[in-house]
């Protein structure tokens, strides 16, 4: 019996592009931001999710709960304002920007 599979080498659709992630020191103002969080009390964990479109990192009081926020960046926006956002629980957009280190700074997390 002869078997029509084929192997496929670096099959173009397949790769993740090197952009398709935060980046290095877009990853540290995050991770530096839920440093200070966590020590206040605020959030507990956290989590990655990775799209196609986006790539999202999810805050949580508590494990067992559904995120409190989500900090993404999408890898395409229709509109510059859209590449960083952070959304609520439903992923309503609750603050934008082109630029993720002034969202996260201009954010005041107690009134969000």
């Amino acid at each position: 019996m002869r078997s029509n599979l084929k192997l496929v080498i670096n099959n173009p659709q397949n790769k993740i592009e090197k952009k398709q992630f935060f980046e290095k020191d877009e990853l540290k103002i995050i991770l530096d931001l839920y440093a200070k969080m966590v020590s206040e009390g605020s959030w507990k964990d956290y989590g990655l999710n990775i799209s196609s479109k986006q790539v999202s990192f999810s805050v949580f009081k508590n494990a067992t709960e559904n995120a409190l926020y989500k900090i993404c960046k999408n890898f395409k926006p229709k509109n510059k304002n859209l590449k960083y956002l952070i959304t609520d629980t439903n992923g309503k957009v609750l603050k934008n920007s082109f630029e993720l280190k002034i969202l996260l700074k201009n954010t005041n997390w107690k009134k969000l």
